[in-house]
C-alpha cells in the first residue's frame, strides 16, 4: 500500500510541474492539469505518516499537509485568471515544503 501511494505521489507531483509548464503552452488546459497534481499530491501527503511520532516530526508532518492545501489554494485560484494571485500562494506552499521535506529528514537522521 505504502509503494502505491509513493508512486501516486510521484504521478502528482508530475503533474504539478507539468501543469506548470502547460501555462506557456497550452493556457487552456493548465490549471485543470495543476489542480489535478496538487490535489493528488495533497491527498499522499495526508496518507504517508512517518515511523517516529517526536513532537518536532508531528509539527513537520503538520506543515506539509498545510503547505499541500496551500498548492490546491493555487490551483483553485488559477481557475479565476483574475489577476496572478496564485503565485505567491505556489510561492509560499513550494517554500514550506521544501523546508519540511529537508527538516523532516534531518530529524528523522537524527532519531536513528
Amino acid at each position: 500500500m505504502k509503494r502505491f501511494i509513493v508512486v501516486l505521489n510521484c504521478i502528482g507531483a508530475i503533474a504539478l510541474l507539468s501543469g506548470l509548464v502547460m501555462r506557456m503552452l497550452l493556457p487552456e488546459y493548465y490549471a485543470v492539469v495543476y489542480i489535478c497534481g496538487a490535489v493528488l499530491f495533497a491527498l499522499t501527503q495526508f496518507l504517508l505518516r512517518p515511523a517516529h511520532k517526536g513532537v518536532v516530526i508531528q509539527r513537520l508532518v503538520a506543515q506539509q499537509q498545510l503547505a499541500g492545501l496551500l498548492l490546491i489554494a493555487a490551483g483553485v485560484l488559477m481557475f479565476t485568471h483574475y489577476n496572478n494571485e496564485w503565485i505567491v500562494i505556489l510561492l509560499c506552499g513550494t517554500l514550506i515544503e521544501l523546508y519540511t521535506v529537508f527538516r523532516i529528514s534531518r530529524e528523522m537522521d537524527r532519531l536513528r
